[in-house]
């Protein structure tokens, strides 16, 4: 393991909030370590950071699976460098009414996006822990604060990672590990939001959907807060978004 390198590890690095995020630490010089279960679906992705002169790599993991996590965690730890920083960055919105919702979906999505979030960073934490220093954002969403007719599984997902950073930050900042919990509320810019909600996607030009380069511009934000101002919970909407 080289320590003077410093390794930001964004689990669930997608073509929107999670790519800006790898791009924006890369551009503060941390290798970038970004992780999907397809690892064709990163190129695109580690060509960027590369382009800009920063250092990335790119995994195929499952977050789900205890033992492909612990391979990733140790893989990065030995052959890169220390996790200074990881971002659990995993979603799963897919909404069902309760009367139609099937025990397989349901456990999917809190598998997704709770039940991997736990692997995760229990298995950064444990290393963080041994250095004495470490960063542990947790990407959230409105449903993680209160649950909305037809998204009863996202909800549940939502609520249950929102408990787990609340307990990890109890426990770990006396530790020096800062644990945070990120509350996006709103459409982002994405290529969903443009084909499937082009009347909400043109509210882009009034500042009305999140951006994800000022999105992580905010992880930065809460990544370089010194231990004395820690943020736990920070809440991200745009200023037209009705709350």
């Amino acid at each position: 393991m080289n320590e003077n390198k410093k390794v930001a590890l964004i689990i669930g690095a997608g073509d929107a909030t999670g790519g800006a995020i790898a791009r924006r630490f890369a551009r503060e010089g941390y290798v970038a370590c970004v992780t999907r279960r397809s690892l064709d679906k990163l190129q695109p992705l580690l060509e960027d950071i590369r382009g800009e002169g920063g250092e990335a790599h790119g995994f195929a993991s499952d977050a789900r699976r205890e033992e492909q996590v612990a391979e990733l965690v140790e893989s990065i730890e030995r052959d890169i460098g220390p996790i200074e920083v990881m971002v659990f960055n995993i979603g799963a919105n897919v909404p069902c009414s309760i009367l139609e919702e099937t025990a397989r979906k349901y456990f999917k999505i809190w598998e997704m996006a709770c039940f991997s979030g736990f692997l995760t960073s229990q298995a950064v934490a444990k290393r963080m822990v041994a250095r004495g220093r470490g960063t542990i954002l947790f990407t959230g969403a409105t449903a993680g604060l209160r649950g909305a007719a037809g998204f009863a599984a996202f909800a549940g997902a939502k609520h249950g990672i929102r408990a787990l950073a609340q307990s990890m930050a109890r426990e770990l900042g006396p530790l020096n590990v800062h644990v945070a919990h990120v509350v996006v509320d709103g459409a982002i810019d994405t290529a969903f939001i443009r084909d499937s909600f082009p009347e909400l996607y043109a509210k882009k030009d009034q500042d009305g959907i999140l951006d994800p380069e000022h999105i992580a511009d905010s992880y930065w934000f809460l990544h370089a807060q010194p231990r004395d101002a820690w943020t736990f919970e920070l809440d991200l909407r745009p200023w037209m978004e009705r709350w």
